[in-house]
């Protein structure tokens, strides 16, 4: 049985290395690695790989950056004639980046099976490019792997047909536990000169939080409070970093004494550093579910949330984009922590459940 799987953005990276094994482990299903090249720098895209055990991809589509009609359009461009010359008998795509819709939107018009890993997820806010990337990829998808009991709902409402969706839990965190004893031995908080929750971490990617003009300087007027109190290590997306200097807030987070900017770290250095962090402000859903798993507290500076059980079971709070608002789930985190559980089927097994279905439904058919 042959599978393209698609990669293209830093949460792929970390979903895929998981999916890999367990189909190298059955030695029946011959993986194919396509990296379609959305995220190309190289603490982006290239040492993620080497982090966490992933082969050198077999194609490189190298698209690059642009806007999402302008990405979405070249990835489906360059994937075409890679499905033509494969002739998978599948296409496995993960998450809901550009290069996610893309791919799949090419199998499906070539009669490829498509498999959506992460389906079901809804934001219920069709104003974030990523919703749309998830409504159009489980509605053309013909195998849906779900990781919480809201896909399920959700796809269920939307009338896919149920007999193609699959509760099989969450297979980030099958990569978490898979490395979290080996991230324990990085150095990186000794390289940052930063102790054990005494710090808090920051990321910011969402383009209605770093692309708007309102947004990005309430979160930040929320940071230069948060950094009189405690260290703020800010591991800025590059996109980020380009609108903090056009917006002239780069200038006034450099001369904040306990901001620590930092480049987006390896998966590793990344899990470390938020393992042992006070507190985690973030706007990815990856990290509102890391977290979870993890027991550190979770503040979304977001609106709404694809991922729900993050918040009724996990340690994530939706605090929005006000400054007053991060700083009160801020103080309310430290003083008053929340009670959370791990998840059903985030267990670390996913993976196993995902190839035993794979094998029998594309074998059947």
């Amino acid at each position: 049985m042959k599978i393209i799987h698609v990669v293209g953005a830093r949460p792929n990276f970390i979903k895929i290395a998981s999916i890999l094994r367990a189909c190298e482990k059955t030695r029946k299903i011959q993986s194919i690695l396509v990296h379609t090249g959305q995220h190309y720098t190289e603490n982006m895209s290239s040492a993620f790989f080497e982090a966490l055990d992933i082969p050198t991809p077999d194609i490189n589509l190298r698209v690059g950056s642009g806007s999402h009609a302008q990405q979405t359009a070249e990835v489906m461009k360059c994937f075409e004639p890679v499905v033509l010359r494969h002739n998978p008998d599948a296409v496995l795509v993960v998450g809901d980046v550009n290069s996610t819709v893309a791919c799949a939107l090419v199998a499906a018009k070539l009669s490829v099976k498509t498999i959506h890993v992460e389906a079901g997820l809804r934001s219920f806010d069709r104003t974030m490019p990523e919703e749309i990337n998830r409504i159009l990829t489980d509605a053309i998808s013909d195998i849906l792997f779900v990781t919480e009991p809201s896909g399920v709902a959700n796809l269920k409402r939307e009338g896919i047909d149920g007999a193609k969706v699959h509760f099989v839990g969450n297979v980030m965190i099958d990569t978490l536990e898979l490395y979290r004893r080996k991230a324990a031995n990085s150095d990186i908080l000794n390289n940052l000169n930063v102790r054990a929750k005494e710090y808090v971490v920051v990321t910011l990617h969402r383009p209605s939080n770093v692309d708007q003009h309102k947004a990005l300087p309430r979160i930040v007027n929320a940071l230069a409070e948060i950094q009189k109190e405690m260290t703020v290590v800010f591991s800025a997306h590059p996109r980020t970093v380009k609108n903090l200097a056009l917006s002239g807030l780069m200038e006034r987070l450099e001369h904040l004494p306990n901001i620590l900017l930092i480049k987006p770290l390896v998966y590793l250095n990344f899990l470390k550093l938020m393992s042992e962090s006070k507190l985690v402000i973030t706007d990815s859903g990856g990290i509102q579910e890391e977290t979870t798993i993890l027991g550190i507290p979770c503040l979304t500076v977001r609106e709404n949330t694809e991922r729900p059980i993050t918040i009724t079971e996990g340690t994530n709070v939706l605090v929005g984009t006000d400054t007053n608002g991060i700083l009160n789930g801020y103080r309310e985190s430290l003083s008053t922590p929340k009670l959370h559980a791990r998840p059903r089927l985030w267990d670390g097994k996913a993976c196993e459940r995902i190839v035993r279905i794979l094998l029998n439904s594309l074998q059947r058919k």
